[in-house]
């Protein structure tokens, strides 16, 4: 089964995927399908992606039927990608060379290029899932890409914030934040010329790390290569320094917000990533449970202050 179903009491659309229930979890080295020789990779490679196995959407989904005007359907058109970092098996983020996290940046540009052009696309996600504890099922560095046929709620969200903010001051609300932090210097984690990375005043996660570009951007194929090699460097500095915290690897979500670039509010967006990581201490893990899940309201039991010293406090060898 694969369907689009609509929730009326939110105003959402949930995809229902019976195929992500077949992907493969946590297989050894031996057995990893995206390594060279692997059942997706048979042959030598640097960094690719290709289209999921194991899709939540299709670029030509199976037809529906929907008989009911309470409970509706439609088909569940989208692209899902799988983006393969490297072909070394035991080399996450942290331990990339630059160049490689460089052509990585690159490769997320084109594949945004290329998703938005497609008719039945309304939005592009590029996300990784790092660990087990925020559900990875295969340990080789890797990250997805979606591209929606609809916008997702909480991109609903920050485009009417950001709308909003925009009302009321005539001005944008991460290009304020970052003039803030930059002032404050309380929450910075690294900063370069183009991009600042921080613990935000507003984290909902204990270790909750931003990474913003101090020019207005809306996406990602808008960067100058100069930006586009500072963020490869940023992604470096924060896992780096994600995996000194406690010196283990550490788990993160990793999820980038750009612009939906078919709406004509699309200049109001301020492209961003967030760092997600669900650690609150060494040993602990920090749970979306029923308040979190239930309602969005997020209770942070660290001070954002204190993580942003923590982990700049971490040491990490010049790149």
């Amino acid at each position: 089964m694969l369907e689009l179903r609509y929730n009326p009491l939110t105003d959402e659309w949930i995809i229902v995927s019976a195929e992500t229930q077949r992907r493969p979890v946590q297989p050894s080295q031996q057995s990893c399908p995206i390594c060279v020789g692997g059942i997706e990779l048979p042959e030598e490679y640097d960094l690719v992606s290709f289209e999921n196995r194991f899709p939540a959407l299709k670029r030509n989904p199976p037809q529906i039927s929907s008989e009911s005007s309470i409970f509706l359907k439609k088909r569940s058109f989208g692209i899902c990608e799988v983006v393969v970092y490297t072909s070394k098996h035991d080399v996450a983020l942290p331990g990339m060379p630059l160049r490689q996290i460089e052509k990585l940046v690159e490769m997320w540009v084109d594949r945004t290029v290329e998703l938005f052009s497609h008719d039945f696309v309304e939005y592009v996600f590029i996300f990784e899932n790092r660990g087990k504890e925020v559900g990875a099922s295969l340990s080789h560095p890797h990250g997805q890409i979606y591209a929606f046929p609809f916008l997702p709620k909480r991109i609903l969200a920050k485009i009417d914030a950001f709308s909003k903010w925009h009302e009321r001051r005539g001005s944008c609300p991460v290009c304020d934040a970052v003039a803030e932090e930059v002032k404050l210097r309380e929450r910075i984690v690294f900063e370069t010329e183009s991009f600042v990375s921080l613990v935000p005043f507003y984290a909902r996660f204990p270790f909750e790390v931003h990474v913003y570009p101090k020019r207005h951007v809306t996406s990602l194929p808008e960067l100058t290569s100069q930006e586009r090699s500072e963020l490869a460097k940023h992604l470096k500095i924060v896992t780096l320094k994600y995996d000194g915290l406690y010196g283990q690897e550490f788990p993160y979500m990793m999820m980038f917000f750009q612009a939906p670039m078919k709406r004509l509010d699309a200049e109001l967006f301020h492209l961003h990533v967030e760092f997600n990581p669900p650690k609150r201490d060494k040993d602990k893990i920090k749970w979306m449970a029923s308040v979190e899940t239930g309602t969005w309201a997020f209770i942070n039991p660290m001070v954002p202050e204190q993580a942003a010293e923590m982990l700049r406090k971490v040491e990490v060898n010049e790149l």
